[in-house]
């Protein structure tokens, strides 16, 4: 590469190269190295975390399966005026046979039965029945033959329904999560009472996770501050117990507390041997509220010890005996200048365990019982059971939401740039 004539008092380096240059090329090549040293964790991260939330949120509005399905149907449908409260006209009926023969020969139109059962149910049954009995529906006039199969096709609010589906984009998943719905009309109204689910759920989310936290805190600041004022070599014994809980399985550590909790459990003997409750008192602890939070506290409790424990370390001992010499007494000295060099510990655990427990659904569905379970469990069954995928992905965008306001909240009131790990 041909050398640059540097200009008369420009500094040079010894290949003769102006400096500014240089440092330039240097700097360029250092960032493209790094930016190659971070690529396979931001391809990770990319295909593990950003692209699984960002297909689950397009499940939540996407409803492109029925205009597929009913393709003769859908178009002809969406000419018909329903505010007239009259069956749609003739040839969408031919139009509905057709696609019915069809959708049974490539054994698809069960799954437009599934999502229209999400909205009304008995809409799969419906189907299937219809899809047996359209085959032998040769010749019209098709709506007596259609409205003969099945009764229901005699019904406008059936058709309304199968109308405001067969949009590509629903908000259907999204009332539901919130125990809403469209009314035949087409207005949004509650779901009834014996529906009205996930908003109770979102409430007890948030309040047992915010109760755990606490919890966590309460337990683990005095353990995290005798950590860090004890001698090291027994601090570092009592941590090995801290971290322990690691080591052994979560499942185990889970099914050991339904041993200790049940109401024929360890604790119970106990209570009942020392002559606290009658044997005939047992206490129900187990498969409720109270077995979620404890076995939960439990297996949290390490996620606030240790940012407690590391920022903790960093307070000189000097500062609580300045306090005491300046007149402090140590409760004061302790409240007013030890507590507020932890606040930055008592962040990092706070949001840590929060963000954790908001999430958490192996413990709650073990020892939850229909009392203590989350919302994350229902999450989990809309995926693996109902696959409802469109409704749990609806639920885990409104989780998601509620976690960033909540975030957003924190860093508004404490400072994100205040929460320290050590």
């Amino acid at each position: 590469m041909a050398q640059v004539e540097a200009a008369p008092g420009i500094m040079t380096t010894a290949d003769g190269q102006p400096l500014k240059l240089s440092l330039q090329r240097a700097l360029r090549r250092s960032k493209i190295r790094a930016m190659l040293l971070v690529a396979p964790l931001f391809l990770f991260i990319l295909v593990t975390f950003l692209l699984p939330i960002l297909d689950m949120t397009f499940r939540s509005v996407e409803n492109q399966l029925v205009s597929e399905i009913l393709h003769r149907s859908v178009p002809l449908l969406q000419q018909w005026d329903e505010k007239t409260g009259d069956l749609p006209p003739e040839d969408v009926f031919q139009a509905m046979v057709e696609d019915f023969k069809e959708g049974r020969e490539n054994r698809t139109i069960g799954r437009v039965g599934t999502r229209l059962n999400y909205e009304v149910a008995g809409m799969s049954s419906l189907f299937r029945s219809t899809a047996r009995k359209a085959r032998r529906i040769k010749e019209g006039p098709y709506t007596d033959a259609l409205i003969k199969a099945n009764k229901r096709w005699g019904d406008v609010e059936t058709w309304r329904l199968i109308k405001r589906e067969s949009g590509t984009i629903t908000l259907s998943y999204y009332l539901a999560a919130v125990d809403l719905r469209f009314g035949s009309d087409g207005s949004v109204q509650a779901q009834p009472e014996n529906r009205q689910i996930y908003v109770k759920l979102f409430v007890r989310t948030l309040w047992l996770s915010t109760l755990i936290t606490a919890l966590c805190l309460v337990l683990g600041y005095p353990i995290s501050y005798l950590l860090a004022t004890l001698p090291t070599r027994t601090s570092n014994m009592l941590m090995i117990l801290v971290l322990l809980p690691f080591w052994t399985s979560l499942l185990v550590r889970t099914t050991s507390w339904i041993v200790l909790l049940q109401q024929e459990g360890v604790i119970n003997d106990l209570l009942v041997w020392v002559g606290i409750i009658a044997d005939d008192a047992r206490i129900r602890m187990i498969h409720n509220q109270a077995g979620t939070i404890i076995a939960m506290t439990h297996i949290l409790l390490p996620f606030m010890v240790l940012p407690l424990y590391s920022v903790m370390k960093t307070i000189p001992p000097s500062y609580m005996r300045a306090a005491m010499s300046l007149g402090a007494n140590p409760f004061t000295a302790f409240m007013r200048v030890y507590v507020p060099n932890t606040v930055a510990g008592i962040g990092a655990g706070g949001i840590l365990v929060f963000i954790i427990a908001i999430g958490y659904y192996i413990t709650p569905a073990l020892v939850g019982g229909t009392s203590g379970t989350l919302i994350s469990n229902f999450i989990a069954y809309h995926m693996q059971v109902s696959l409802n995928w469109g409704l749990a992905g609806a639920l885990g965008a409104i989780l998601l939401a509620i976690v960033l306001i909540l975030y957003l909240l924190y860093d508004k009131i404490v400072g994100i740039d205040n929460m320290k790990l050590g």
